[in-house]
Parts: structure tokens; C-alpha cells; sequence
């Protein structure tokens, strides 16, 4: 990272300026170069593993010491596992098809020419984000793959771990013949604040807040510069009262398997007050087994004073660990108002035997997917189709949805004509 001194200080945000001064040339670099690069940053990471793991090993002790809560100490252990996935994640990436310069029907015409669209990089993105410090490599490969450049401000407590993995894939960019310069990581011992890095709107096309529901809020009242708000738990799950209990069951479990940022686990159910109580206590026993702490409205808890009673103001907040809140109601309309009003908007899901409540539920939901009978589990490498993901956007703004590379493109529009006649 270049130092630029005022009055011989360093100032910390030079790296967003390297960024923006590259990024033409990052665009402009062709598609096999990229796709290159990301390989590249996957043999890298694969081959540094040892040094990565010792440097997450010191960020794990260094965080205990500092009496870091036990979910940030979650999303910062880095295992074999883990690294391996994120390698290849690259080495998919790196197979992926070219999103840049892919040529769209324009949706109007002109007279005496035709128009399309083409997708285009944005430019420089930040990453603004919490442990994981996977999550680096794998948003640096969508970057790189886009035609983007990247600035990563990590937190405190994967300080090691975050530049370890930066140096090496900073490496393979510079083996690939791409400006290292288009990757870099704002130190945190510089003390630059997310506040300081969020409003260069000169610099910045877009930041991506990933963590905790505080720290994606700070992002979006801070920043100047345009931000793609992502969104992790506190999904809701509409038990109809013609849906099965082995529907609802496989539904909230494997919902909860994306380890370890349970993006889309679901920790709010509706249960219609038609379901058999006997059926719902098999539910909760089950849930329990798996280690589940359960929490229900006030009429639940005066019906079933074991469970815990959850606050208001837990309806509409994310718990992310292995909690359940539950609650009574009416039927379908009341349910999905009650979704669209404390849901986090990103996935909700309905368990039910009725086309026509799937349809109604669909179509009523206000969040950016639903799942009806499907598990909302969220994967970064899906086993089908040509997608990796890097989390999921509730807001309705710039994108919405999975966050994936056409999601860190912008569109052009092109007129070709041939003149006057």
C-alpha cells in the first residue's frame, strides 16, 4: 500500500485512491486474463494454507483475550474446511463465463439505428466486514472476475488473518499481470474508521456491508457512497395449516446448515392455530434434541409455560445462533402481513399442501425470495448452474436478492445508428 504523508502522516485512505486510479485499467483487461487471476488466487491460497491458519490461530487467541462475543469467534475460525471451500470457490469462479460485455436486447428502439445493453464493471467496491476471513478471497475473486477493483476493510479481530490472505492473492494478481494496486485492504492499526472509508463517494462505486445487523445499519446511515445492504437471519416460516411436520422440520433444520453465517436460517415460525398442539409439541421436542432454544409469543408461553417468552422486539431482530421464536396466528393474510412487517426481507418460506396458498404467499411477500416446501438454505457454491454467491440483499435498491457477479456489474446502453437520412 502506497503511503502518502501530510506533515509526516500516513494517510490510510490512499489505498481507495490506487484503487479508482486502476480501475480503467482493470476493466479493459480481457476476460481469459481474469479468469486467470482467479485461478491463480486459488493455487495461492491453497499453497499458503499453513500460513494462513497459523496467522487465524494468532487472531483467535489474541480475540479470546479481548473477550470478543463467541459469534464473531464462530465466523473467524478458520479450519481446513473452510479455506478449501473458498479455494474452490475460485477455482469455479475461475470457469465461470465472462459477465462483462455480455450484450442484452435493448428495451426500446430508435429510428434509423438499433440499441442493446452490456454489462459493464462498476468500478471500485469496498467490502466492509466482520471476521470471515475467508469471505476476502472469495469477494476479491467476484471483484477480479467483474472487472472490478476491491477495497476490503476487515475488523480488528481478523487483523492477521485478512493480511496474510490479501498479501498472497495481492501475489497472484501481480503473476497475473493485473495492477495489484486493484486489490487492497485498509490496515486497521492505521485506526481508518468505516465511517472515513464509506463516504468516499468520489472514489467508491458501491460498499457492501457483511456481519451483524448493527454493523450493515451503521454502513447504510453513514455512507455517501452508494451501499448494497446484505442480510442475514431473522427469516419467518408460515406453518399453513395443511403443511406436514416433516415439511416444517426439514425446512428450519437444513435452513440452519449454511455454517457458519446461517444467512437464510429461519428463527421466526407462524404457526396456524389449526395445527394439532400434539404435532407442534413433536416439532419443538425435536428442535430441542438439536440443541435449539425455543421462545414463543404470550399466548404460547400461557399455553406452554416451557417455552421461553420472546420480546417484541425480538420479531424483528436477527438472533443468529440456535434460537426460535414462535408465534400463533390466524392464517395466510395475517401471516404475510405480519412477515412484511418484522421479517429481514431477504427469505421467507411457507410449509403447505395448498397451490393456492403458495401462489397467494408468493406473490404477497414482500422479500427479495420465498420458498414454499423448499429449504432456504443459503449456499455460496451451489452444486447447478454457473452462480457463486457472496450473501443476499433484502434492500429493493441497486440489486436485490443473491449477490453474485452480475450483481457487481452495471449496464450500458448503446445506440448505433447510421446517420441522417
Amino acid at each position: 500500500m502506497t503511503e502518502e504523508s501530510l506533515g509526516g502522516a500516513i494517510d490510510p485512505l490512499a489505498a481507495v485512491r490506487e484503487a479508482h486510479a486502476v480501475s480503467w485499467d482493470v476493466a479493459k483487461i480481457n476476460g481469459l486474463t481474469r479468469s486467470r487471476a482467479v485461478q491463480t488466487m486459488a493455487q495461492v491460497l491453497k499453497s499458503q494454507q499453513n500460513e494462513i491458519l497459523e496467522a487465524n490461530t494468532l487472531d483467535l487467541e489474541i480475540s479470546r483475550e479481548m473477550a470478543v462475543p463467541d459469534l464473531l469467534l464462530d465466523w473467524l475460525k478458520l479450519t481446513p474446511e473452510r479455506l478449501h471451500n473458498a479455494v474452490q470457490i475460485l477455482e469455479r469462479l475461475s470457469e465461470l463465463p465472462d459477465p462483462i460485455g455480455r450484450v442484452m436486447s435493448g428495451n426500446f428502439q430508435v429510428d434509423q439505428g438499433q440499441t442493446y445493453s452490456q454489462l459493464m464493471p462498476l468500478g471500485v467496491i469496498a467490502l466492509v466486514y466482520e471476521a470471515f476471513p475467508e469471505l476476502g478471497a472469495i469477494a476479491a475473486g467476484l471483484c477480479i472476475k467483474a472487472g472490478n477493483c476491491l477495497v476490503l476493510k476487515g475488523g480488528s479481530e481478523a487483523s492477521h488473518s485478512n493480511s496474510v490472505i490479501t498479501d498472497a492473492l495481492r501475489n497472484a494478481l501481480d503473476d497475473a499481470g493485473i495492477p495489484i494496486s486493484s486489490l487492497q485492504l485498509l490496515p486497521t492499526e492505521q485506526g481508518t474508521s468505516v465511517r472515513e472509508l464509506i463516504t468516499q463517494d468520489r472514489y467508491l462505486n458501491l460498499v457492501i456491508p457483511y456481519g451483524r445487523p448493527s454493523l450493515v445499519q451503521q454502513v447504510v446511515r453513514q455512507a455517501t457512497a452508494p451501499v448494497l445492504r446484505s442480510a442475514m437471519g431473522n427469516c419467518y416460516l408460515y406453518w399453513s395449516s395443511s403443511g406436514s411436520l416433516d415439511m416444517a422440520r426439514w425446512m428450519i433444520l437444513d435452513s440452519h446448515q449454511s455454517d457458519p453465517d446461517p444467512v437464510n436460517a429461519i428463527e421466526k415460525v407462524l404457526i396456524h392455530r389449526q395445527q394439532n398442539p400434539s404435532t407442534v409439541m413433536r416439532l419443538w421436542n425435536s428442535l430441542r434434541e438439536k440443541g435449539f432454544q425455543l421462545r414463543g409469543d404470550a399466548e404460547l408461553v400461557q399455553e406452554f409455560p416451557e417455552l421461553g417468552l420472546a420480546e417484541d422486539s425480538e420479531w424483528s431482530q436477527a438472533y443468529l445462533n440456535r434460537a426460535i421464536s414462535f408465534k400463533a396466528i390466524d392464517g395466510l393474510e395475517p401471516a404475510i402481513d405480519w412477515i412484511n412487517q418484522h421479517s429481514s426481507g431477504h427469505a421467507d418460506g411457507l410449509a403447505t399442501e395448498s397451490y393456492q396458498e403458495s401462489r397467494r404467499f408468493a406473490l404477497g411477500v414482500y422479500s427479495a425470495s420465498t420458498y414454499i416446501n423448499a429449504s432456504p438454505r443459503f449456499y455460496r457454491n451451489p452444486k447447478r448452474g454457473d452462480a457463486i454467491f457472496l450473501g443476499m440483499s433484502n434492500q429493493k435498491g441497486h440489486r436485490r436478492g443473491l449477490i453474485g457477479l452480475e450483481t457487481l456489474t452495471t449496464v450500458k446502453h448503446i445506440i448505433q445508428g447510421i446517420g441522417q437520412v
